[in-house]
């Protein structure tokens, strides 16, 4: 073997981890695709802004079965032939989407993104351990889950910016045309990642794996701190969306905001993000319990600002610096928490769970109430969160 030949294995597994991290901004993208366009999507389709945030609920009540359902169903398939039927799923959904000719087929395209998330969430989240060294699993981890925050900021300014000048059509068809991209490179790229052998009866686990191995579920679900950030992953995340899904129509009908001060503010809004993402990521890594109280409270603020204040830019800046914080410190905690793959697919589940409770009772909330009492819940549900996330017990393996 060569020099060249040593020194390309590292540079090929690291691409491989980089586009899955592509991946997973494609398919949270996807997933938050109707936020940024969900006035100008219920305008076309003749449906009220609360049923198109149906568009929200359904893909993530889907997201949060299928991702267990698929782990269990094709445990033994290659997970690159997995991903790559996923990504081609999803490439699919988001060209039904734009060319749905209604409210029904446009519902059906999400429920298939809902089916494409769940599952490459899920499987993509532990490739770091089959893509590289040990040693470097933690970095490969965190690089394929950035995908996830950076999409969960940027995705809806960035789309909201092409449907500014190109309709909400073209968003959904760059993101189909992105998957198909995202596809070809998958295909290229991943090395094959085997799936689980089916056991032996010749070949017994050893004695002392066997009932580790079996207690596995019922430690996971008997961890108090695993339970603690799913109860906080469900709060902070439904509040956000059950505010963040109408953000646009509260900007257009309260603050009076055209297209283009929509598109500004929400690009504030992503970039603030990824910037809370980071710094929130490194600091959360020596203690996750002050940097989400941190966070919540700073939604919370923000939150409470908009329907009193109406639109200072630097409100949605605050709201982007908390929530982009969120998702790395909520998995950081649950890694402390010792949750392993079992604790992730169940953050997994909580946190889509979590984006179809918000959106679907932030829609029943602005059909029967106002747009502007879908903020006052959302802060709420912050305050809430701030409140039992500082509560939690100390524990050495939540490092509070």
């Amino acid at each position: 073997m060569t020099m060249t030949d040593v020194s390309a294995a590292p540079r090929a597994r690291w691409l491989a981890v980089s586009s899955v991290a592509v991946g997973t901004f494609t398919i949270v993208t996807s997933e938050m695709l109707p936020v940024g366009l969900l006035t100008s999507i219920a305008a076309t389709l003749g449906v009220s802004d609360g049923t198109a945030g149906l568009m929200m609920s359904a893909p993530g009540l889907v997201a949060a079965v299928s991702a267990p359902v698929l782990a269990i169903t094709t445990r033994r398939l290659d997970r690159r032939i997995t991903l790559l039927g996923l990504m081609a799923l999803l490439a699919v959904a988001n060209l039904a989407g734009a060319f749905a000719p209604n409210y029904p087929v446009m519902l059906a395209a999400r429920v298939l993104t809902g089916v494409s998330i769940g599952g490459f969430w899920a499987f993509a989240a532990g490739l770091g351990l089959r893509l590289v060294p040990e040693e470097s699993v933690g970095r490969a981890t965190s690089i394929i889950l950035a995908g996830v925050s950076v999409a969960s900021v940027l995705g809806v300014p960035v789309a909201t910016f092409i449907s500014s000048f190109a309709g909400w059509r073209t968003a959904f068809i760059a993101m189909g045309v992105l998957a198909l991209a995202l596809l070809a490179l998958l295909a290229t790229i991943l090395p094959p990642l085997p799936g689980e052998p089916r056991a032996r009866a010749s070949e017994p686990l050893p004695r002392a794996e066997a009932p580790a191995r079996a207690s596995e579920g019922r430690l996971t679900w008997l961890s108090g701190p695993l339970r603690v950030v799913l109860v906080l992953t469900v709060l902070i995340v439904s509040g956000h969306f059950t505010a963040y899904t109408y953000v646009r129509p509260f900007l257009e009908q309260v603050s009076h905001a055209g297209p283009a001060l929509v598109s500004t503010a929400l690009l504030l809004y992503g970039a603030a993000g990824v910037a809370g993402n980071f710094v929130a990521g490194a600091w959360a890594a020596r203690n996750p319990k002050p940097v989400l109280v941190t966070l919540a409270v700073l939604m919370a603020l923000s939150m409470a600002a908009l329907p009193l204040i109406g639109l200072p830019l630097i409100v949605l800046v605050v709201w982007g610096l908390g929530y982009g914080g969120v998702g790395v410190t909520l998995q950081l905690w649950i890694m402390r928490s010792g949750g392993g793959e079992m604790g992730t697919a169940l953050f997994v589940g909580a946190f889509n769970v979590s984006i179809a409770l918000g959106s679907f009772a932030g829609g029943r909330i602005v059909d029967s109430v106002s747009i502007s009492a879908v903020m006052w819940v959302g802060a709420v549900l912050a305050v809430v969160s701030a409140a039992v996330a500082g509560g939690s017990g100390r524990s050495r393996t939540t490092g509070s």
